[in-house]
């Protein structure tokens, strides 16, 4: 379970030791923007969709991909119908969410094509941090394909 940073500069060393890895996206966040979450008057400072969020997806995914084994991601922003379309275009294809999430996420996802929404979220977190709102693009795209987030 990848949920702290440090483990970001390992993942070679550890898919050479497992079969499958997974994200733990809420720990994860919350130890990249060193704010935490169950702190109201912290919490908000961090958007899970940020660019540098994003990110770090990116790579673990991808280096889960070279590797042959499969990567998982758990948390909140997979339990969120447009978290869960950002991942589908970071590459995730194994998602853990709460029971009262499956409905509203599998309904964006039964229909999306993946492909299109990669072809949506992969410039975007090449762009500099700051300069562009992942979140806004997520939400035209799914208007244009008309999925309900």
């Amino acid at each position: 379970m990848v949920e702290v940073p440090a483990l970001l500069y390992q993942l070679d060393e550890l898919f050479d030791r497992v079969d499958f890895l997974s994200v733990g996206s809420n720990d994860l966040f919350q130890f990249l923007y060193a704010a935490d979450r169950g702190n109201a008057r912290v919490a908000d400072r961090f958007d899970a969709l940020s660019v540098p969020v994003l990110r770090v997806l990116k790579s673990i995914v991808d280096k889960g991909r070279a590797s042959g084994k499969p990567v998982a991601l758990c948390g909140e922003l997979a339990s969120k119908p447009i978290g869960a379309l950002a991942l589908i275009g970071l590459g995730y294809r194994v998602l853990s969410l709460t029971p009262s999430a499956i409905g509203p996420v599998k309904s964006v996802l039964i229909d999306v094509d993946a492909r299109k929404v990669e072809a949506v979220v992969a410039p975007l977190i090449d762009r500099p941090a700051g300069s562009v709102v992942i979140r806004d693009h997520l939400e035209a795209f799914a208007a244009a394909e008309g999925l309900q987030l």
